[in-house]
């Protein structure tokens, strides 16, 4: 089975839009939706991947997001909540910080609204939080009031500019976040390279072979991996596996079905259920009729070099 270019609805695909390079909006049926990225400067992106600038004009507006990194996230405007893939709901805090998602997780906004946010690699994620990643995956916390009340400063500030600044948007969080990293130990920064080489080198990523690249047990592994990705080995290999067929599919246009049996799934099933579980949609939606989010995240695979590989398939 060959690959094959997937149809869209009409008005429902993702195109460029007049805010710049790398700000992309999808038509869809509860009005246009945003996504404007903005790379971190060089001497950030071990911490960070992109700042993102999300917009729904619509008076609610609901969707999911991909299993993804932790995210920093201000709500310039409008409201809403997560349900996360457990089920439980969490109204979303004026600053959020959420943790690293190990499934899809559904949201609802009120009202038209807009949301800066950024993504964190682990080593970002351990300069803002410090806890084991674990311990909030699939949940978030309140940082509003987080480092004496700077967060929430920077938060009345974004609020105050228009949409389209985004530069001085970015200006101010890249300042602001550069303030808070702490580097890590040479040991540390080579686990993180060799995971994340682990992550997105293998098409179904196997343990011993991390174990090999890393001269640790795979008892240590998951201590590790917990804390700075929020999951044990396994469950990140079947996260990325799930991501990166994913993009494949609704990017790239490429069979599902033979997707399938090169990634080292054990059937057609099986394959549905994970890219379910990981994506929010089935592979035929994500052929068809991927929804205007999925499109837009998906999009980030086209930050290049500018960004982490790791933040790039997550």
């Amino acid at each position: 089975m060959g690959s094959h270019q997937a149809s869209k609805p009409v008005g429902a695909v993702a195109l460029p839009d007049e805010r710049g390079p790398l700000s992309y909006a999808v038509a869809a049926a509860q009005g246009p939706v945003r996504l404007h990225y903005m790379p971190p400067p060089e001497h950030l992106r071990l911490y960070f991947g992109s700042i993102y600038h999300f917009s729904v004009t619509a008076d609610s507006y609901a969707d999911a997001t991909r299993a993804d990194v932790p995210q920093l996230r201000f709500m310039l405007t409008g409201s809403g909540h997560y349900q996360f893939q457990d089920g439980v709901k969490v109204v979303t805090p004026p600053v959020c910080l959420l943790g690293p998602t190990m499934g899809a997780t559904r949201f609802v906004l009120d009202g038209p609204a807009r949301v800066l946010g950024i993504s964190l690699l682990p080593a970002g994620w351990i300069s803002l939080c410090g806890r084991d990643a674990s311990d909030l995956a699939d949940r978030l916390l309140d940082f509003t009031d987080a480092r004496d009340g700077a967060f929430a400063a920077m938060l009345d500030r974004l609020r105050a500019m228009e949409e389209g600044e985004g530069e001085a948007m970015a200006d101010l969080v890249w300042t602001q976040l550069g303030r808070v990293v702490q580097p890590l130990r040479k040991a540390s920064w080579e686990l993180l390279a060799a995971v994340d080489a682990w992550l997105v080198g293998e098409g179904s990523p196997r343990i011993e072979a991390l174990a090999e690249a890393t001269g640790l047990s795979q008892r240590q592994l998951a201590r590790l991996t917990n804390r700075y990705y929020g999951a044990p080995p396994k469950l990140l290999a079947r996260k990325y596996r799930a991501l990166r067929c994913s993009a494949r599919i609704a990017l790239d246009g490429e069979s599902w079905q033979q997707l399938c049996e090169e990634a080292g799934f054990y059937d057609q099933s099986h394959f549905i259920r994970e890219i379910k579980h990981f994506i929010g949609l089935t592979p035929h939606q994500l052929q068809t009729e991927p929804s205007a989010v999925a499109q837009l995240t998906l999009l980030r695979r086209s930050l290049g070099s500018d960004v982490a590989v790791l933040n790039r398939l997550s």
